[in-house]
């Protein structure tokens, strides 16, 4: 029998603390095709995931849009707490109430709306189809629809759109409950260029355009609750006042929450935890962060559903140098996740996430998912505007311990948004646009898979259990080695379109 090259983990690990680029897995055997690899995972306890990526709860990475786009392709959104009960919610909301074609939140006038308003809209927007309902919300019934060829060859912009919409007994509408494929049809036949979905109080609940028929898609593996919503995840802090903004964002059909705090490990979460799983039995509690075994028993014990891994390695946070506190994230992974699998508690490796290989990395030490911040910033999921410097788009990015976060909250995962004297445990940037998460999270998943097949695991559970019996293999890299491993040598060379370099 052939000698079995490298060493496994757990000899790997011993040598220090070590982070991604420093160890490369050794290849394995490969008998079947990517596209056999499977990357379904346990995000928790109890729910799955197709895919093993969850956007950061960041308050320049995750908000509705972040999450319905995440859930839709497969993952999961964990929706930033860096805002008031109420706005939090209500992205809650957006994203529970969010159907794949149908405009959730159409932009809607009143009766007495003037043809001006009709086409600032327009202007600002890009589009003039706009429902009428009674008193100009969402809340009263439909009354009309107000478009383009109502308005297009009017001179008097004064003139109340009640008087030029095409009234309600001329609509086409169609009901509440109706599938995207028959309301498709229902547009395609009618040629009508907008359909409002309506209550049986001819209410209006959503909108679907025309223009959108080419670009409303199926999302077979999109991640959903067992009422069909999709899934979606919000942080809270350990303060108690947050138990109020647990209870609103429980209403608002939330499926998981994330306690949001740098350093785990405290009496504040414990209790946190406690009270969660004594209220709310069925809500998905993912405590952390973590980094130590030792951390990880007594938020355990607490009854967490699944645990954050990482205390430093982000790349805009600066705990490790600033409070020498913390751990090198591929050491942390592996043995914190060691522990967890012992009581049946995924882990999810929080940080330090650059590449597709990195991904490979931290789910071969153990992690059953990972949690993407600067991986997902720039995209056009991501909060914030664009903007350019040297010629460049850009998008702001900031970590929330940064001083600018943490004027608007962001020390409540710090315990020091009291403190008169802030000192910053993460910095503000910007990165570069990366364009949308629909063709960049397929990209990177791709590439997770090729990495699956090069291991010779066809899915997370066999790499696991290769793990766990010393079957896959790794060595140590030296600074010069890993200099090897990337571009070099060259005059010059074009970058890969999602490079991360």
């Amino acid at each position: 029998m052939t000698t079995a090259d490298g060493i496994d983990a757990k000899s790997l690990l011993q040598t220090g603390g070590l982070t991604y680029d420093d160890f490369i897995i050794l290849p394995g055997h490969i008998d079947f095709n990517v596209s056999e690899v499977s990357l379904e995972t346990s995000f928790s306890r109890h729910i799955r995931l197709k895919l093993p990526v969850v956007s950061s709860p960041m308050d320049t990475v995750t908000e509705s849009k972040m999450a319905i786009t995440m859930a839709l392709l497969g993952g999961l959104g964990i929706i930033h707490n860096n805002n008031t009960i109420e706005e939090q919610v209500r992205e809650v909301r957006r994203a529970k109430r969010f159907e794949n074609g149908f405009i959730t939140e159409p932009v809607v006038l009143g009766p007495d709306a003037t043809i001006a308003d009709v086409l600032r809209i327009k202007r600002e927007h890009g589009f003039a189809g706009i429902p009428i309902t009674r008193d100009g919300t969402l809340g009263t019934p439909l009354i009309g629809i107000v478009t383009n060829r109502d308005v297009d060859f009017e001179k008097d912009a004064s003139r109340k759109v009640a008087e030029v919409m095409t009234p309600r007994e001329r609509l086409v509408t169609a009901r509440l409950g109706i599938t995207l494929a028959e309301a498709n049809e229902i547009l395609k036949r009618s040629k009508k260029g907008k359909l409002p979905i309506v209550d049986d109080e001819f209410r209006l609940v959503y909108l679907m355009s025309r223009s959108d028929l080419r670009t409303n898609e199926d999302y077979p593996h999109a991640s959903k609750s067992g009422g069909k919503q999709l899934l979606v995840g919000a942080a809270i802090s350990t303060h108690a006042e947050d138990k109020d903004r647990l209870a609103a964002l429980v209403a608002a059909g939330l499926d998981v929450v994330v306690i949001d705090s740098a350093q785990g490990d405290s009496v504040f979460q414990i209790k946190m935890i406690e009270y969660i799983k004594s209220e709310y039995p069925d809500l998905e509690v993912v405590g952390g962060n973590v980094v130590t075994a030792r951390q990880c028993e007594p938020l355990i014990r607490a009854g967490v559903d699944a645990l954050r891994i990482g205390m430093g390695p982000g790349s805009i946070c600066i705990t490790q140098e600033t409070m020498a506190v913390g751990r090198s994230q591929a050491t942390a992974v592996y043995y914190t996740a060691a522990y967890c699998q012992e009581y049946g508690v995924p882990v999810i490796a929080d940080g330090g996430i650059r590449t597709s290989g990195h991904m490979a990395k931290a789910l071969a030490l153990g992690a059953h998912s990972v949690m993407a911040g600067m991986l997902l910033a720039g995209t056009s999921e991501a909060p914030g505007e664009y903007y350019y410097e040297g010629g460049v788009r850009l998008k702001r990015y900031r970590g929330m311990a940064s001083l600018e976060a943490m004027e608007k909250g962001g020390g409540k995962r710090y315990f020091s948004e009291k403190d008169k004297v802030k000192v910053a445990q993460g910095v503000s940037g910007s990165v570069v646009d990366k364009g949308t998460i629909t063709h960049y999270l397929p990209y990177l998943m791709q590439g997770l898979r090729h990495s699956f097949q090069d291991m010779g695991c066809r899915d997370i559970d066999s790499l696991h259990q290769a793990l766990a019996s010393g079957d896959l293999r790794f060595e140590a890299r030296s600074p010069a080695a890993q200099v090897e491993g990337g571009v070099h040598s060259l005059h010059s060379y074009q970058e890969p379109k999602y490079s991360m370099r």
